[in-house]
């Protein structure tokens, strides 16, 4: 069996493109707009703030509780309530500029598109699933100069179901007209992407740059530029 048989899923916040530096990047812009430094003493204070806030939102949207249009400022409102600023307004304005310039970053991890152009280069046919809002994957690929890599892209608010639900998977699956035999998942979440491919049937990667994974799986990459060797050898040719 060829390597053009084979297909590689990525995840694409965390594992191609650089999220929280992304994300902070835009963050320091909205806060200078609108000039809410003062407010929260610094940056890193805000900042500290926000990510627990959104962490907790996200895990409500993950579970179905929660639409993206009220998580897209609830992170902001409830961050401004923190430090005293009852200003569901502003909070709305900060989402919208939020959804506007965080997707327009650019920062990819090290290697990302030399190490896509490798395993295009070895016959591996590449797709995305992300469980990221559809619109602004999109134009994070697209101003990334990734989008070409990918074949399919799955975005789970198209599939209606989030990973690790084996629903996305399939659908991935069958998107790309593939066997979970000769598939295989890479992302920075051990639950969604790994323990969610598994369970579908596929092979995976946990890609744990920052070494900070609680789960000692066998096949762990640090970076991105230990890919090709490890999908050789698990969608053994």
């Amino acid at each position: 069996m060829s390597s053009s048989d084979k297909h590689i899923f990525f995840d694409l916040d965390r594992t191609l493109w650089d999220f929280d530096e992304n994300s902070k990047h835009a963050l320091r812009q909205i806060l200078d707009h609108y000039e809410l430094v003062p407010l929260f003493g610094s940056f890193d204070r805000f900042h500290r703030a926000y990510e627990k806030q959104n962490a907790r939102l996200w895990s409500a949207y993950g579970k179905g509780v929660l639409k993206k249009e009220i998580l897209r400022y609830e992170r902001f409102n409830a961050t401004l309530r923190q430090f005293g600023r009852q200003d569901i307004d502003l909070a709305k304005d900060m989402g919208t500029m939020y959804v506007e310039v965080s997707p327009r970053q650019t920062r990819l991890f090290p290697m990302a598109k030399e190490v896509l152009l490798e395993l295009r280069q070895m016959g591996y046919r590449l797709h995305i699933i992300t469980n990221g809002f559809r619109e602004v994957q999109f134009i994070k690929l697209d101003n990334c100069g990734l989008r070409d890599f990918f074949e399919v892209i799955v975005c789970s608010e198209t599939v209606g179901k989030n990973k690790p639900a084996l629903a996305i998977y399939k659908h991935a699956l069958d998107s790309a007209n593939c066997s979970s035999d000769k598939a295989m998942m890479v992302g920075d979440d051990f639950v969604a992407d790994v323990s969610g491919a598994l369970n579908a049937g596929l092979q995976a990667i946990l890609f744990d740059p920052h070494q900070c994974s609680k789960h000692n799986y066998e096949h762990t990459a640090q970076s991105l530029s230990e890919i090709p060797f490890k999908a050789s050898q698990l969608l053994r040719i």
